[in-house]
């Protein structure tokens, strides 16, 4: 079967995606063109590239999340510093080294840009900050005057994982105003209507990284960081879930990681292993009685 994939969100819980894959390349189900938001535009972008679902867990699994992190120079020496660049650039870690192995992976099968790669295959979700506006990479860079057949497939995707106070945004230069862009999951964290938008070409697969809507527990807010979380939650979700009706949901795996953190860049393997195996159980049930609806 061949499909169009979405894919949420969810930062370091996107180990699960990786077991997911493995269930689908097992049935022999197929993506032809693929979207996501941050960690789900990270696999989105693997397989648009080729990779299959044994070189995607051999990729992780050596994958020291760590070097990811780095911030500048002068904080690693007065560790007390990095709230002033928190404040001055709006992030704790440049984010360089995220955008570097992008790059370096993506090179490994011979894409740089989104012109090396078959048209419209893959779509990765950013939000601009100052015009307050989802973009959608590469279809919105003319907006910018940007040529999207030749911009870096890696530099999209720093700006799709750009999550906000944690990364350093991206800056996007236009005429005289220069617009900061972050995270996708920012203004939408699980972008389904990109393909599931009145002109199907064929069935329309998501995977969000969360239990079900009516699984879900309330949130529980009996202090500021609680209510902080609560809305930022809220505000990642709320476009996406009044969006997605119950006749989408037939359409969408849910894999329910909430337990795990988004930021935990110090996973150990026994985690690592236990998120594969939560994706690829959770894919394997669901296919047992899915029936596509499109």
């Amino acid at each position: 079967m061949i499909v169009d994939g979405v894919f949420s969100g969810g930062g370091i819980k996107g180990f699960a995606y990786v077991g997911a894959i493995q269930a689908l390349e097992e049935k022999g189900i197929k993506f032809d063109r693929v979207a996501g938001t941050s960690a789900g535009a990270i696999l989105a972008t693997f397989i648009a590239a080729g990779f299959n679902a044994q070189e995607l867990e051999e990729i992780f699994d050596e994958l020291n999340l760590k070097v990811l992190l780095d911030p500048p120079k002068l904080t690693r020496e007065f560790p007390f510093l990095k709230w002033l660049n928190l404040y001055r650039r709006f992030g704790l870690y440049k984010g360089k080294a995220l955008e570097n192995w992008f790059l370096q992976k993506l090179a490994t099968k011979g894409i740089y840009t989104f012109g090396d790669l078959p048209k419209d295959s893959l779509k990765l979700v950013a939000s601009d900050l100052t015009n307050g506006k989802i973009i959608v990479l590469p279809d919105d860079l003319h907006h910018y005057n940007i040529d999207g057949s030749t911009f870096p497939i890696s530099r999209a995707l720093r700006m799709s994982c750009g999550l906000p106070f944690f990364f350093e945004p991206v800056y996007l230069k236009h005429e005289s105003t220069e617009s900061v862009i972050v995270d996708g999951g920012v203004l939408s964290n699980f972008p389904l209507w990109i393909y599931d938008n009145g002109h199907k070409k064929r069935p329309v697969l998501g995977m969000k990284l969360s239990s079900a809507s009516e699984d879900r527990a309330p949130h529980e807010i009996n202090n500021a960081i609680q209510l902080f979380e609560a809305l930022f939650t809220t505000m990642q979700n709320a476009h996406d879930n009044r969006y997605i009706a119950r006749r989408h949901e037939k359409n969408i795996i849910f894999i329910p990681v909430e337990d795990y953190s988004t930021t935990q860049f110090d996973l150990d393997e026994k985690t690592k292993n236990k998120l594969i195996s939560i994706g690829k159980e959770r894919t394997i049930q669901f296919l047992k009685s899915w029936s596509p609806v499109w």
